[in-house]
């Protein structure tokens, strides 16, 4: 059965906003695996699937079909999402919810749950969690920075990803979408 629709509590787990979303920054028909240079080259297919989120092998060049991908993205997604809720205190509102299942889903679960974001969600902040997703409270772009490989006075070098802050802009868009009613909700 698939994972889509299910839900937990009244939160629905792999909502389509959550995949049409990830369609978009992930890409939709992504069935040759390939090496993600922001990710250091980790083997990825589908709507990002890697070998963080999946027990089934991804190698480079493999080929995968659609209906593997969509089975494979919803029951990963639904176990992130599972692993996820337990990071909030209180039931959060549904886009806020898919807004950081996305950056779970791109940054890792443990990054999230630990993130100054979730530290605003855990107090019902659900705002101020939202716009922690792109910026720091200080008003800088967070989430955005990929390492160099490179050492500067002994510490990991960072540099900035333009594609990376539209991502986590539109994770704060999609964020809000419930507190403020937008889009007819």
């Amino acid at each position: 059965m698939s994972a889509k629709g299910k839900t937990a509590g009244a939160l629905v787990l792999v909502s389509a906003s959550l995949l049409a979303f990830l369609s978009v920054w992930e890409g939709e028909e992504q069935f040759i695996v390939y090496a993600d240079d922001l990710a250091g080259g980790l083997p990825t297919v589908c709507r990002g699937l890697t070998k963080h989120i999946t027990d089934t092998p991804i190698a480079i060049g493999d080929v995968w079909s659609a209906e593997k991908c969509l089975a494979e993205e919803e029951r990963a997604i639904a176990k992130v999402q599972r692993k996820l809720i337990n990071c909030f205190t209180a039931e959060p509102p549904q886009s806020v919810f898919d807004a950081a299942s996305s950056h779970a889903w791109n940054f890792g679960l443990l990054s999230t749950c630990g993130s100054e974001a979730m530290a605003a969600w855990r107090i019902e902040q659900w705002d101020l969690g939202c716009r922690r997703l792109y910026q720091s409270d200080a008003g800088r772009p967070v989430w955005s920075y990929v390492k160099t490989g490179r050492l500067v006075n002994g510490k990991p070098e960072y540099r900035f990803v333009k594609g990376l802050a539209n991502r986590r802009y539109a994770e704060f868009h999609m964020c809000i979408r419930d507190l403020y009613n937008i889009g007819g909700r």
